[in-house]
């Protein structure tokens, strides 16, 4: 169960679409990318994974490993520096509905996915990313 939902949380971050392009304060180039996830009722704390992308204007959400299930954007909107999405992905396990927000510094960004499975788990990704250089 939870590889599943590891496995959907590296799907929402994938297919996720390109935000609409606009002004975010954003220097694109390769960012480092490091996630903490939580779950509540978890006896054990999941260890951070970082990871490395290419990040631009045009594609402003990070997007981790790739995964077969289907996943479609429900929502992207950019408010200032901020980015939020929506998604839903259809899989194995059912149906995970994410939500996601970004915040944009230049050269750094926080922000958290929040995912809800069908089953009622509900998991809490927290982003921190830093530009490291220019895309390879």
């Amino acid at each position: 169960m939870l590889k599943r939902l590891f496995l959907s949380l590296g799907l929402v971050m994938l297919l996720i679409t390109s935000v609409e392009a606009g002004s975010v304060d954003m220097k694109d180039g390769l960012w480092e990318i490091t996630t903490t996830a939580e779950m509540a009722g978890m006896p054990f704390q999941i260890p951070p994974m970082t990871f490395t992308q290419c990040i631009t204007q045009q594609d402003l959400v990070p997007q981790e490993a790739q995964s077969s299930n289907e996943c479609s954007m429900t929502d992207n909107r950019i408010n200032g520096n901020t980015v939020t999405w929506s998604v839903v992905c259809k899989g194995e396990g059912g149906a995970t509905r994410g939500d996601g927000t970004i915040t944009y510094h230049g050269d750094s960004f926080e922000g958290n996915m929040t995912m809800a499975m069908e089953q009622g788990m509900q998991m809490t990704n927290h982003m921190k990313g830093r530009r490291i250089g220019a895309c390879k």
